[in-house]
């Protein structure tokens, strides 16, 4: 009956594909895992994967999720939209071409594209198409650098076709075909970027009280009630000035100084957007203005953004202030940008802030897991002894855990020897074994090492880890310690999770011996 058994388990393995695991965070390589409910092998081994949760300090970098409206800025052309898709209609005569030009478009043959939009404007300029086809030219010919063309094309739409659906996304791309042109001389640009860069925002109209009919749903945050037109018009403020300040940072600089000492909610965008701009730029007025932001701005993303920025300044002052932050402040995402910031500080104070704080008891658990990431990340001898040293001090398992994946991701030999010493030691918890076995196996500790582990093992979950540990490496040893272990091995469950993993390891050896267990 355990010969059926075996055999079954044999040409399964040899016929079952593995499916990919699902992504996990921090868009790292991802392992291969076996179909667990199928043969009911590789089972808790995987339970090691969520190591991998430690990547969640890398939600440091949203910072940059508040930067989606600079799409439209220099630089950042890889952002661009695809025009549109059209729907066949047999009634529309602008059908035809446009979706050539959209085609022609995609495939990166702006000269083709320019021209047939251009058609479409010219041939049917009453079509409901034919102010978009304007802003596609347009875009079309700023993607060939004719720079001039382009900009008319945008002026003629704005005359004739002002209530075109494009639009807003015109007048963004105007500011930026205006950037350049004025960073090749041209006067006329010049003068309209620094204009635009100094244009104040208009103030909303004040609205009449109303007695709303049912109570009134809560703004978005970063957003305020009762400021119209207001994102249309920072699109293009923000790329005047973020061009104004590549041509001249000396006029440039008082005006965002100006954009970011404003307090209202309707310039709470703005000021996002003004926090970036500020920050590409090094000097000492940068990290006054970020430190003043990230001081006193009433808007809670704001403060975000400029901590977030100061990891770009690289001063005793910077460093000091996002100490303090991480001190006083309850806010959770702010706490965060400031321990990500002290990550890319790479100075000792800094480095000593983070150890600090991933050691302090009386911190949130969850931030101290964030320290211990970024400390991780860092990849000096100071910061591993430090995590070696803090594991034997901490009794919560999940910062156990992180200091485990951290000191992994290391990839030194210190660390191997110690993962594996946490691997042996049959006074950690068995989870933590496991964990530090996985993560042993994953990053290049020795072969012959973890290979010896098998017969020293009497935990049989910690057979079955290295089990999953051996399937997880490249080596010949590796199968050949998989073969041994389907050959000899006394525990019929162990032999078949052997068996699965040798049936997916595409190695002829491997299909030689599960051959042999099938006849015998």
């Amino acid at each position: 009956m355990q010969t059926m058994q075996l055999v079954a388990a044999v040409v399964m393995a040899m016929q079952q594909p593995v499916p990919p695991l699902p992504p996990l965070p921090g868009r790292f390589p991802i392992l291969v895992a076996p179909p667990v409910d199928a043969l009911m092998v590789a089972s808790d081994g995987l339970m090691a994967l969520q190591g991998l949760e430690g990547l969640a300090g890398l939600e440091g970098l949203e910072g940059m999720e508040g930067l989606a409206g600079l799409a439209r800025l220099d630089g950042l052309d890889a952002l661009d939209p695809e025009p549109p898709m059209v729907s066949q209609n047999a009634q529309d005569p602008t059908d035809s071409l446009w979706r050539a030009a959209r085609q022609a478009f995609n495939r990166g043959d702006y000269t083709s594209a320019a021209n047939l939009y251009g058609d479409v404007a010219r041939r049917y300029p009453s079509a409901a198409r034919a102010g978009d086809a304007l802003y596609w030219g347009a875009f079309a010919l700023y993607k060939n650098d004719d720079l001039d063309h382009a900009r008319s094309l945008l002026v003629t739409q704005q005359r004739q076709y002002s209530k075109a659906a494009t639009r807003r996304d015109a007048a963004a791309l105007f500011a930026r075909i205006q950037t350049a042109l004025a960073k090749q001389g041209d006067e006329e640009a010049m003068r309209w970027v620094t204009a635009h860069a100094q244009q104040p925002a208009q103030p909303a109209e004040p609205a009449e009280p109303a007695q709303p009919a049912q109570p009134a749903q809560p703004a978005q945050p970063g957003t305020s009630r009762g400021c119209p037109g207001e994102d249309d018009e920072d699109d293009v403020r923000v790329a005047a000035l973020n061009g104004l300040l590549q041509m001249d940072a000396g006029s440039a600089l008082p005006i965002l100084q100006k954009v970011l000492a404003r307090r209202d909610g309707c310039s709470a965008g703005l000021r996002r957007k003004a926090v970036f701009i500020i920050s590409q730029k090094r000097g000492s007025e940068t990290e006054n203005l970020l430190l003043d932001v990230a001081q006193h701005d009433p808007d809670s993303e704001v403060r975000q953004q400029a901590v977030f920025w100061l990891s770009q300044v690289p001063t005793d002052r910077a460093v000091g202030m996002l100490d303090s932050i991480l001190r006083t402040t309850d806010d959770e995402e702010l706490r965060e940008k400031a321990l990500f910031a002290l990550s890319q500080q790479h100075s000792p104070r800094a480095g000593q802030i983070l150890r600090g704080y991933a050691e302090n008891a009386n911190a949130p658990s969850d931030a101290r897991e964030k320290a211990i990431f970024w400390l991780g990340q860092q990849h000096s001898a100071e910061n591993a002894a430090f995590l070696r040293g803090l594991y034997g001090k901490l009794t919560d398992e999940d910062l156990k855990e992180k200091v485990i994946f951290s000191l992994s991701q290391m990839h030194d030999a210190d660390n191997n020897r110690w993962l594996m010493d946490i691997a042996l030691n049959e006074r950690e918890s068995t989870e933590m074994r496991k964990k530090a076995l996985f993560w042993a196996g994953q990053t290049g500790g020795d072969l012959a090492q973890l290979s010896g582990l098998y017969d020293r093992m009497q935990n049989r979950e910690m057979k079955e880890q290295l089990i999953f540990v051996y399937s997880q490496r490249h080596e010949p040893a590796a199968v050949d310690r998989l073969i041994q272990i389907a050959k000899t091995e006394q525990d019929k469950e162990l032999r078949k999770k052997a068996i699965f993993w040798l049936g997916q390891s595409h190695d002829p050896r491997a299909a030689q011996i599960l051959l042999e267990i099938i006849n015998q």
